[in-house]
Protein backbone atom coordinates (compact mmCIF):
# COMPACT_ATOMS: atom_id res chain seq x y z
CA UNK A 1 0.00 0.00 0.00
CA UNK A 2 1.25 3.48 -0.86
CA UNK A 3 1.41 6.08 1.91
CA UNK A 4 1.55 9.77 1.01
CA UNK A 5 1.85 12.89 3.13
CA UNK A 6 0.59 15.93 1.30
CA UNK A 7 -0.66 16.39 -2.24
CA UNK A 8 2.89 16.67 -3.60
CA UNK A 9 3.56 13.02 -2.71
CA UNK A 10 0.92 11.74 -5.13
CA UNK A 11 2.64 10.38 -8.26
CA UNK A 12 2.34 12.69 -11.26
CA UNK A 13 1.02 9.87 -13.42
CA UNK A 14 -1.72 8.89 -10.92
CA UNK A 15 -4.88 7.89 -12.80
CA UNK A 16 -8.53 7.62 -11.80
CA UNK A 17 -9.39 6.33 -8.33
CA UNK A 18 -12.20 5.73 -5.87
CA UNK A 19 -11.82 7.96 -2.82
CA UNK A 20 -13.17 8.31 0.69
CA UNK A 21 -12.32 11.22 2.99
CA UNK A 22 -12.45 11.51 6.78
CA UNK A 23 -10.48 11.54 10.02
CA UNK A 24 -11.11 7.79 10.39
CA UNK A 25 -9.73 7.73 13.92
CA UNK A 26 -9.90 4.17 15.20
CA UNK A 27 -11.03 2.71 11.85
CA UNK A 28 -14.08 1.45 13.75
CA UNK A 29 -16.83 -0.77 12.38
CA UNK A 30 -18.68 2.16 10.81
CA UNK A 31 -15.47 3.26 9.10
CA UNK A 32 -14.91 -0.32 7.98
CA UNK A 33 -18.28 -0.27 6.20
CA UNK A 34 -17.35 2.88 4.28
CA UNK A 35 -13.80 1.80 3.50
CA UNK A 36 -14.96 -1.69 2.55
CA UNK A 37 -17.45 -0.23 0.08
CA UNK A 38 -14.72 2.07 -1.28
CA UNK A 39 -12.50 -0.93 -1.96
CA UNK A 40 -15.31 -2.93 -3.59
CA UNK A 41 -16.28 0.01 -5.81
CA UNK A 42 -12.63 0.42 -6.83
CA UNK A 43 -12.42 -3.23 -7.77
CA UNK A 44 -15.63 -2.93 -9.81
CA UNK A 45 -14.11 -0.03 -11.75
CA UNK A 46 -10.61 -1.50 -11.97
CA UNK A 47 -8.95 1.48 -10.27
CA UNK A 48 -7.16 2.02 -6.91
CA UNK A 49 -8.96 2.73 -3.62
CA UNK A 50 -7.66 5.79 -1.75
CA UNK A 51 -8.37 7.01 1.78
CA UNK A 52 -7.77 10.71 2.53
CA UNK A 53 -7.30 11.72 6.14
CA UNK A 54 -5.84 14.64 8.10
CA UNK A 55 -3.08 15.49 10.58
CA UNK A 56 -3.47 17.04 13.05
CA UNK A 57 -7.12 16.43 13.84
CA UNK A 58 -9.09 19.33 12.25
CA UNK A 59 -10.64 20.21 15.61
CA UNK A 60 -7.21 21.20 17.00
CA UNK A 61 -6.64 23.72 14.17
CA UNK A 62 -10.13 25.18 14.27
CA UNK A 63 -10.27 25.34 18.09
CA UNK A 64 -6.72 25.06 19.52
CA UNK A 65 -6.62 23.04 22.71
CA UNK A 66 -9.61 20.88 21.76
CA UNK A 67 -7.69 17.95 20.20
CA UNK A 68 -9.69 14.80 21.00
CA UNK A 69 -8.06 11.70 22.50
CA UNK A 70 -6.92 9.50 19.61
CA UNK A 71 -8.02 5.90 19.25
CA UNK A 72 -5.16 5.09 16.87
CA UNK A 73 -2.08 6.92 15.55
CA UNK A 74 -1.81 7.45 11.80
CA UNK A 75 0.56 4.53 11.17
CA UNK A 76 -1.85 2.17 12.94
CA UNK A 77 -4.82 3.51 10.96
CA UNK A 78 -2.89 2.98 7.71
CA UNK A 79 -2.06 -0.61 8.71
CA UNK A 80 -5.74 -1.30 9.46
CA UNK A 81 -6.77 0.26 6.15
CA UNK A 82 -4.24 -1.87 4.29
CA UNK A 83 -5.84 -4.97 5.85
CA UNK A 84 -9.15 -3.80 4.36
CA UNK A 85 -7.61 -3.68 0.87
CA UNK A 86 -6.92 0.05 0.51
CA UNK A 87 -4.29 0.83 -2.14
CA UNK A 88 -3.14 4.25 -0.92
CA UNK A 89 -3.55 6.51 2.12
CA UNK A 90 -3.10 10.26 1.76
CA UNK A 91 -2.50 12.21 4.98
CA UNK A 92 -3.17 15.89 4.38
CA UNK A 93 -1.50 18.36 6.77
CA UNK A 94 -4.48 20.26 8.18
CA UNK A 95 -3.18 23.83 8.44
CA UNK A 96 -5.08 27.07 9.13
CA UNK A 97 -4.73 27.88 5.42
CA UNK A 98 -6.11 24.50 4.39
CA UNK A 99 -9.06 24.94 6.75
CA UNK A 100 -10.04 28.10 4.83
CA UNK A 101 -10.59 26.30 1.52
CA UNK A 102 -14.20 26.68 0.29
CA UNK A 103 -15.88 23.32 -0.42
CA UNK A 104 -15.65 23.62 -4.21
CA UNK A 105 -11.96 24.53 -4.08
CA UNK A 106 -11.30 21.59 -1.77
CA UNK A 107 -12.95 19.25 -4.28
CA UNK A 108 -10.92 20.63 -7.17
CA UNK A 109 -7.54 20.64 -5.38
CA UNK A 110 -7.86 17.18 -3.80
CA UNK A 111 -10.39 15.04 -5.63
CA UNK A 112 -10.16 16.39 -9.17
CA UNK A 113 -6.67 17.74 -9.85
CA UNK A 114 -4.62 15.23 -7.83
CA UNK A 115 -6.63 12.04 -7.21
CA UNK A 116 -8.76 12.17 -10.39
CA UNK A 117 -11.70 10.71 -8.52
CA UNK A 118 -14.04 8.47 -10.49
CA UNK A 119 -16.23 7.78 -7.46
CA UNK A 120 -16.42 9.07 -3.88
CA UNK A 121 -17.82 7.03 -0.96
CA UNK A 122 -18.88 8.74 2.29
CA UNK A 123 -21.06 8.42 5.36
CA UNK A 124 -24.31 10.41 5.60
CA UNK A 125 -22.88 13.08 7.94
CA UNK A 126 -19.74 13.86 5.91
CA UNK A 127 -18.83 17.56 5.90
CA UNK A 128 -15.96 19.34 4.14
CA UNK A 129 -14.52 22.75 3.29
CA UNK A 130 -14.37 26.01 5.26
CA UNK A 131 -16.68 25.96 8.29
CA UNK A 132 -17.75 22.45 7.19
CA UNK A 133 -20.07 24.14 4.68
CA UNK A 134 -20.00 21.19 2.26
CA UNK A 135 -22.18 18.10 2.70
CA UNK A 136 -22.95 14.99 0.65
CA UNK A 137 -25.56 16.88 -1.37
CA UNK A 138 -23.01 19.51 -2.45
CA UNK A 139 -20.41 16.80 -3.04
CA UNK A 140 -22.86 15.06 -5.36
CA UNK A 141 -23.72 18.28 -7.16
CA UNK A 142 -20.04 19.05 -7.76
CA UNK A 143 -19.58 15.49 -9.02
CA UNK A 144 -21.90 16.23 -11.93
CA UNK A 145 -19.53 19.02 -12.94
CA UNK A 146 -16.27 17.18 -12.35
CA UNK A 147 -17.19 13.68 -13.56
CA UNK A 148 -17.35 11.61 -10.39
CA UNK A 149 -20.27 9.89 -8.69
CA UNK A 150 -21.04 9.78 -4.97
CA UNK A 151 -22.24 6.84 -2.89
CA UNK A 152 -23.48 7.26 0.68
CA UNK A 153 -23.08 4.38 3.14
CA UNK A 154 -25.33 4.32 6.19
CA UNK A 155 -23.62 3.39 9.45
CA UNK A 156 -25.06 0.49 11.41
CA UNK A 157 -26.33 1.22 14.92
CA UNK A 158 -24.83 -0.43 17.96
CA UNK A 159 -26.87 -2.84 20.06
CA UNK A 160 -28.64 -2.17 23.32
CA UNK A 161 -25.38 -1.62 25.19
CA UNK A 162 -24.76 1.52 23.13
CA UNK A 163 -28.32 2.82 23.28
CA UNK A 164 -28.75 2.29 19.55
CA UNK A 165 -26.13 4.91 18.67
CA UNK A 166 -24.41 4.64 15.27
CA UNK A 167 -20.81 3.48 15.32
CA UNK A 168 -18.62 6.54 15.85
CA UNK A 169 -15.20 7.59 17.10
CA UNK A 170 -16.80 9.79 19.77
CA UNK A 171 -18.73 6.79 21.14
CA UNK A 172 -15.59 4.64 21.20
CA UNK A 173 -13.65 7.41 22.97
CA UNK A 174 -16.35 7.77 25.60
CA UNK A 175 -16.38 4.03 26.27
CA UNK A 176 -12.58 3.95 26.56
CA UNK A 177 -12.60 6.93 28.92
CA UNK A 178 -15.19 5.17 31.08
CA UNK A 179 -13.07 2.01 31.22
CA UNK A 180 -15.64 0.04 29.21
CA UNK A 181 -13.02 -1.55 26.99
CA UNK A 182 -15.35 -4.42 26.08
CA UNK A 183 -17.90 -1.90 24.77
CA UNK A 184 -15.16 -0.04 22.91
CA UNK A 185 -14.08 -3.30 21.28
CA UNK A 186 -17.66 -3.82 20.08
CA UNK A 187 -17.51 -0.45 18.31
CA UNK A 188 -13.95 -0.85 17.02
CA UNK A 189 -14.28 -4.47 15.96
CA UNK A 190 -11.11 -5.32 17.95
CA UNK A 191 -9.58 -4.46 21.33
CA UNK A 192 -8.54 -0.84 21.91
CA UNK A 193 -4.76 -0.46 21.63
CA UNK A 194 -2.45 2.00 23.40
CA UNK A 195 1.02 2.38 21.89
CA UNK A 196 4.34 3.82 22.99
CA UNK A 197 7.95 3.19 23.92
CA UNK A 198 8.89 1.17 27.00
CA UNK A 199 10.77 3.36 29.47
CA UNK A 200 12.32 2.76 32.88
CA UNK A 201 10.00 3.33 35.81
CA UNK A 202 10.45 2.73 39.52
CA UNK A 203 11.11 -1.00 38.76
CA UNK A 204 8.97 -1.85 41.76
CA UNK A 205 7.13 -4.55 39.81
CA UNK A 206 10.39 -6.36 39.14
CA UNK A 207 11.16 -6.34 42.87
CA UNK A 208 7.69 -7.77 43.63
CA UNK A 209 7.93 -10.55 41.06
CA UNK A 210 5.72 -8.86 38.43
CA UNK A 211 8.05 -6.98 36.06
CA UNK A 212 6.00 -4.58 33.95
CA UNK A 213 6.57 -2.73 30.71
CA UNK A 214 6.07 0.96 31.54
CA UNK A 215 4.69 2.44 28.31
CA UNK A 216 5.33 6.10 27.50
CA UNK A 217 2.20 6.67 25.46
CA UNK A 218 1.97 8.73 22.28
CA UNK A 219 0.56 12.29 22.47
CA UNK A 220 -3.26 12.58 22.67
CA UNK A 221 -3.68 8.82 23.21
CA UNK A 222 -7.12 7.70 24.40
CA UNK A 223 -6.20 5.95 27.67
CA UNK A 224 -8.77 3.87 29.56
CA UNK A 225 -9.98 4.88 33.00
CA UNK A 226 -7.74 4.08 35.96
CA UNK A 227 -7.94 0.43 36.90
CA UNK A 228 -6.63 -3.07 36.28
CA UNK A 229 -7.37 -4.82 32.97
CA UNK A 230 -6.81 -8.08 31.16
CA UNK A 231 -5.33 -7.86 27.69
CA UNK A 232 -2.17 -8.36 25.67
CA UNK A 233 1.26 -6.82 25.41
CA UNK A 234 2.11 -6.68 21.71
CA UNK A 235 5.88 -6.65 21.23
CA UNK A 236 8.66 -8.41 19.35
CA UNK A 237 6.14 -9.80 16.88
CA UNK A 238 4.06 -11.47 19.63
CA UNK A 239 0.78 -10.87 21.46
CA UNK A 240 1.52 -11.88 25.05
CA UNK A 241 -1.30 -12.31 27.59
CA UNK A 242 -0.99 -9.51 30.12
CA UNK A 243 -2.35 -7.94 33.28
CA UNK A 244 -2.45 -4.18 32.76
CA UNK A 245 -2.48 -1.35 35.28
CA UNK A 246 -3.58 2.18 34.43
CA UNK A 247 -3.27 4.90 37.04
CA UNK A 248 -0.98 6.53 39.59
CA UNK A 249 -0.17 3.42 41.63
CA UNK A 250 -1.80 4.63 44.86
CA UNK A 251 -0.43 1.69 46.87
CA UNK A 252 2.97 3.40 46.70
CA UNK A 253 1.76 7.02 46.74
CA UNK A 254 2.45 7.54 43.06
CA UNK A 255 1.55 10.79 41.32
CA UNK A 256 2.27 10.16 37.62
CA UNK A 257 -0.40 8.38 35.61
CA UNK A 258 1.11 5.40 33.81
CA UNK A 259 0.18 2.42 31.64
CA UNK A 260 2.04 -0.72 32.74
CA UNK A 261 1.67 -4.24 31.37
CA UNK A 262 2.89 -7.46 32.97
CA UNK A 263 3.43 -10.18 30.35
CA UNK A 264 2.07 -13.23 32.18
CA UNK A 265 4.58 -16.02 32.82
CA UNK A 266 7.27 -14.43 30.64
CA UNK A 267 10.74 -14.47 32.20
CA UNK A 268 13.69 -12.34 31.16
CA UNK A 269 11.75 -10.13 28.78
CA UNK A 270 13.76 -6.98 28.01
CA UNK A 271 11.75 -4.31 26.19
CA UNK A 272 13.36 -1.01 27.16
CA UNK A 273 13.36 1.29 24.14
CA UNK A 274 10.97 -0.93 22.17
CA UNK A 275 7.78 0.43 20.62
CA UNK A 276 4.96 -1.75 21.92
CA UNK A 277 1.18 -1.99 21.90
CA UNK A 278 -1.14 -2.73 24.81
CA UNK A 279 -4.49 -4.25 23.81
CA UNK A 280 -7.31 -3.99 26.36
CA UNK A 281 -9.69 -6.94 26.61
CA UNK A 282 -11.59 -6.57 29.90
CA UNK A 283 -11.86 -4.35 32.97
CA UNK A 284 -11.01 -6.26 36.16
CA UNK A 285 -11.23 -3.72 38.98
CA UNK A 286 -10.52 -0.14 39.98
CA UNK A 287 -7.31 1.18 41.51
CA UNK A 288 -7.13 0.35 45.22
CA UNK A 289 -4.86 0.59 48.25
CA UNK A 290 -4.35 -2.34 50.60
CA UNK A 291 -3.50 -2.41 54.31
CA UNK A 292 -0.43 -4.62 53.86
CA UNK A 293 2.03 -5.57 51.14
CA UNK A 294 0.92 -9.19 51.45
CA UNK A 295 -2.69 -8.20 50.78
CA UNK A 296 -1.55 -6.20 47.76
CA UNK A 297 0.46 -9.13 46.39
CA UNK A 298 -2.45 -11.51 46.92
CA UNK A 299 -4.71 -9.22 44.91
CA UNK A 300 -2.10 -8.93 42.16
CA UNK A 301 -1.90 -12.72 41.97
CA UNK A 302 -5.67 -12.86 41.61
CA UNK A 303 -5.59 -10.18 38.89
CA UNK A 304 -2.98 -12.14 36.95
CA UNK A 305 -4.95 -15.38 37.22
CA UNK A 306 -8.15 -13.70 36.00
CA UNK A 307 -6.27 -12.10 33.11
CA UNK A 308 -4.74 -15.47 32.24
CA UNK A 309 -8.18 -17.12 32.09
CA UNK A 310 -9.82 -14.33 30.10
CA UNK A 311 -7.09 -14.08 27.46
CA UNK A 312 -6.98 -17.88 27.10
CA UNK A 313 -10.61 -17.75 25.97
CA UNK A 314 -9.83 -15.35 23.12
CA UNK A 315 -8.41 -16.30 19.74
CA UNK A 316 -5.90 -13.77 18.42
CA UNK A 317 -5.60 -13.24 14.68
Amino acid sequence: MQRWRGLADIPEDWGRSVVTIGSYDGVHRGHQLIIGRTVRRARELGVPAVVVTFDPHPREVIRPGSHPPLLAPHHRRADLMAELGVDAVLVLPFTPEFSQLPPAEFVVKVLVDRLHARSVVEGPTFRFGHRAAGDVELLTELGRTYDYDVEVVDLFARGEAGGGEPFSSSLARRLVTDGDVAGAAEVLGRPHRVEGVVVRGAQRGRELGYPTANVETLPYTAIPADGVYAGWLVALGESMPAAISVGTNPQFDGTDRTVEAYAIDRVGLELYGCHVGVDFLAYLRGQETFPTLDAFLARMADDVERARRLTAQEVRG
